[in-house]
């Protein structure tokens, strides 16, 4: 399956389209997208990004989250800041590799112990953005991502999990959204 949906993203990558022939730049500034893939394990995720040059724009990423397994909750906000450098020098609308950094901050809750977590991170990923006439906006990106964070809890004796947020992670995003 692995192997399927690489081979798929490279083709999608490597697939020539309209506008990068005539490699044109877009007009449009601005992109609010919605992760679509968050959406399936019940996170928020929107997406803002603003063109600076033709080959260059800005992207913020502001995610929700909020679980409940049996009895430990499970909450927090994210914040994605990453700058996008189009290879064909055509910003919003094709290849791009953006490095970003990443801050979270959750609240655990088990019975009446609680705990707060604070994660710091980065990586690089790798994409290609589609803007139709029309604007409807589709964005395909991986990557990797590294964090480390700091826990600190109410009742030390409690046993929090915390490495399932550290170390080395995949980073995937289906977006789709609308330029303007």
């Amino acid at each position: 399956m692995k192997k399927i949906l690489t081979l798929t993203l490279l083709v999608l990558f490597m697939v020539p389209t309209q506008s990068q022939a005539q490699s044109t730049p877009t007009e449009e500034k601005n992109v609010i997208k919605v992760n679509t893939l968050s959406l399936i394990i019940g996170t928020g995720q929107v997406f803002y990004e603003r063109k600076f040059t033709d080959a260059g724009s800005g992207q913020l990423g502001i995610s929700y989250m909020s679980y409940k397994f049996g009895d430990v909750g499970f909450s927090g906000l994210v914040f994605t800041p990453e700058y996008r450098w189009y290879f064909q020098r055509n910003a919003l609308d094709g290849v791009y590799t953006a490095p970003y950094a990443k801050f979270a901050n959750y609240s655990l809750s088990q019975n009446s112990a609680s705990a707060d977590y604070t994660n710091y991170g980065g990586g690089v990923v790798i994409g290609r953005q589609w803007i139709r006439n029309s604007g409807f906006t589709l964005d395909l990106y991986f990557g990797g991502h590294y964090g480390s964070g700091k826990l600190s809890a109410s009742n030390e004796s409690e046993d929090w999990e915390s490495d399932r947020f550290e170390g080395f992670r995949p980073r995937i995003g289906f977006l789709l959204g609308f330029a303007f």
